[in-house]
C-alpha cells in the first residue's frame, strides 16, 4: 500500500487495504456458496458450439443457482427468484425488470446438457464422500425403485404424457413414471428414466443397464423379480436381490435345498418373447438360470410374524449366507424413504412447468438438489463418524438454508470453512432417535376441504350451490 503523504498510517491502513481487496465476489443466490466445491465451474458451462451470447443478468450459471435456490424452497414462484436478483442488482445501483419474462425464458434457454452433467457430477460426488460402502459388503450394492409424479394440466404435457386410466379427459393431471437408481450407501440418485405412466419398469430398467457395472448388486421388488432381469444381468456381471414374484412356486424336482430356509431352483425360459425385447435379443439369453430362493422370518415383538420370499443371482450360500441377504434386503426400504424425501420433503410430488422440456429440467434439479442435501450429510457423517441414515434429512435442508445466507456474506475463505464445519457439527448433533419396529400408517388426521368433485372439464362444469341439500328454484328464498 502506498502512503506518501501519511506513513505513520502504513501498518494500521495496510490491513484494511488487503482485506477490502480480497473481498469475495457474492452471488444473489446463497446457496451458490455452500455447493460450489461439489459441482465444478467447468459443469455449468454451456456446451460449445452455439450461439454467441451476450452478457446477460440471467447468464446459464446464474440462472440455474437460480432454478436449484427454487425447487429448494416449496412451491416458490419464479416471481420469489427475480426478486432476490432484484435485491442483489439494486444493491449496485443496476436496476432489472420487475416481471418473470427475463427469467423464465433464461430457464428455458438453459442447456438440458448442463443440467445432466450437473445431476451426474452431484450424485458421483455423493458417492466419492461414502467411500465405505455398506457395511459388510465389498461389493457396491445399488437400489432401483419405481414412482410416479403428476405434471401441469396442459395440453403440451397432454401430448407427451396421458392421464392415468381411472381419470376423466380434463378433470385429472399427466402422469409420468420414474424408475431411479439408487447408491445404498449414499442415498444418492445416480440415474433416472422416465416414461408415461402406461410403461412398464422393466422397459425403464432396458435405459439404465449403462449405469450398471461388473460387480454390482442391484435390489429391487417384485418388479425386478422377472425372468429377462435374472438372466441379463448376471450377463453384465450384475447380481439381483429382489423380492420373489407371487406367481413363481417351489416346484418339486426343480430345486434343491442347500440350508433351512434356503433353495436353489431352475428357471425355464418363457415361451414368448415380452414386447420390450426383439427376437434375436430373446434368442440370445440362455435357456434356463440358476436362481436361490430364501425364506426370511420377521419377528417383532407386538407384531404378527411375516414370511418373505426373497429371490437373488448370489448362489454361494458360504460367501453370501441366507441372513446377511435378508437383513440387505430390509435396506431396500431405505430408498423409498429417498422417494419420500423428494416428492414429500422438496415438493415434487408435483411438477409444474407447463411443457414437457421444462418438465424434464424440473425434474433434474429436483433430482440434484437432492443429491447435493445427501453430499452433506456425507460430510457430517465422515467428519464426525456417524451414520447417514441417523442425519434428519428435512434438518439438512433446513440447516442448510439458515447456514447458506451467512456463507454468502462472511468477507473471507477461512470464515466460510469455518461456518461449514459448524454446519457439518450441527447435523450430528441432531442424529435421528434409533426406534427399531416404528410403524407409520398412511393416514391423515386433517380432513380435506368438503369441495365437490370435478367430474367435467372446468369451462363445463356447473357448481352446486348446496351440494349436501341442492334447492329448486321454488324453494330459493326471495330476496326482493
Amino acid at each position: 500500500m502506498q502512503t506518501p503523504y501519511f506513513p505513520p498510517w502504513r501498518r494500521t491502513l495496510g490491513p484494511l487495504g488487503r482485506r477490502v481487496s480480497t473481498c469475495r465476489q457474492l452471488s444473489p443466490i446463497d446457496i451458490e456458496e455452500q455447493f460450489r466445491g461439489v459441482l465444478p465451474p467447468a459443469t455449468l458451462t454451456p456446451p460449445a458450439g452455439g450461439l454467441a451470447r451476450r452478457t446477460r443478468i440471467f447468464f446459464v450459471s446464474r440462472v440455474f443457482w437460480c432454478f436449484l435456490w427454487q425447487v429448494l424452497q416449496p412451491r416458490t414462484a419464479c416471481r420469489a427468484v427475480v426478486r432476490r436478483v432484484q435485491a442483489f442488482c439494486e444493491s449496485d445501483s443496476r436496476p432489472i425488470a420487475e416481471n418473470t419474462s427475463a427469467y423464465c425464458q433464461a430457464r428455458a434457454r438453459l442447456p438440458v446438457a448442463c443440467v445432466e452433467a450437473a445431476f451426474r457430477q452431484s450424485g458421483e460426488a455423493a458417492r466419492r464422500l461414502c467411500p465405505d460402502g455398506v457395511a459388510g459388503w465389498s461389493r457396491p450394492i445399488k437400489v432401483v425403485d419405481g414412482s410416479c409424479v403428476r405434471l401441469a394440466d396442459t395440453s403440451a404435457n397432454r401430448a407427451v404424457y396421458s392421464y392415468p386410466g381411472c381419470q376423466r379427459k380434463g378433470c385429472g393431471f399427466p402422469t409420468m413414471k420414474l424408475l431411479g437408481l439408487f447408491g445404498l450407501a449414499s442415498g444418492a440418485l445416480m440415474a433416472v428414466a422416465s416414461d408415461t405412466w402406461q410403461t412398464s419398469e422393466i422397459r425403464l430398467l432396458l435405459r439404465l443397464l449403462r449405469e450398471l457395472h461388473p460387480g454390482d448388486i442391484l435390489l429391487g421388488d417384485r418388479a425386478l423379480c422377472s425372468w429377462f432381469a435374472l438372466a441379463r444381468l448376471p450377463a453384465l456381471g450384475v447380481d439381483v436381490v429382489a423380492r420373489l414374484n407371487a406367481c413363481r412356486l417351489l416346484k418339486p424336482g426343480h430345486v434343491r435345498q442347500i440350508g433351512p430356509a434356503d433353495w436353489l431352483g431352475i428357471w425355464k425360459r418363457p415361451e414368448l418373447c415380452p414386447p420390450y425385447l426383439s427376437v434375436s435379443e430373446w434368442d440370445a439369453l440362455p435357456t434356463q438360470i440358476t436362481v436361490r430362493m430364501i425364506r426370511s422370518t420377521l419377528s417383532r415383538p407386538g407384531f404378527r410374524t411375516q414370511e418373505v420370499w426373497l429371490c437373488t443371482t448370489l448362489l454361494d450360500p458360504l460367501t453370501y449366507p441366507a441372513a446377511e441377504i435378508a437383513r440387505l434386503y430390509l435396506r431396500r426400504w431405505e430408498m423409498e424413504l429417498c422417494f419420500r424425501d423428494l416428492k414429500t420433503t422438496m415438493g415434487m410430488e408435483e411438477l409444474r412447468c407447463r411443457s414437457p422440456d421444462m418438465v424434464q429440467k424440473e425434474l433434474l434439479m429436483f433430482l440434484t438438489a437432492h443429491n447435493l442435501i445427501r453430499c452433506l450429510i456425507a460430510q457430517a457423517a465422515a467428519a464426525h463418524r456417524a451414520s447417514c441414515t441417523r442425519i434428519s434429512f428435512k434438518g439438512t435442508v433446513d440447516a442448510a438454508r439458515s447456514f447458506h445466507q451467512a456463507m454468502r456474506l462472511a468477507r473471507s475463505a477461512a470464515k466460510v470453512r469455518q461456518l461449514h464445519a459448524r454446519l457439518l457439527e450441527i447435523l450430528v448433533r441432531d442424529l435421528l432417535p434409533h426406534r427399531p419396529g416404528r410403524a407409520e400408517p398412511r393416514a391423515v388426521k386433517r380432513r380435506p376441504k368438503p369441495y365437490q368433485r370435478l367430474t367435467k372439464p372446468r369451462h363445463l362444469y356447473h357448481e352446486t350451490p348446496h351440494r349436501a341439500k341442492p334447492r329448486s328454484k321454488e324453494q330459493a328464498p326471495c330476496l326482493s
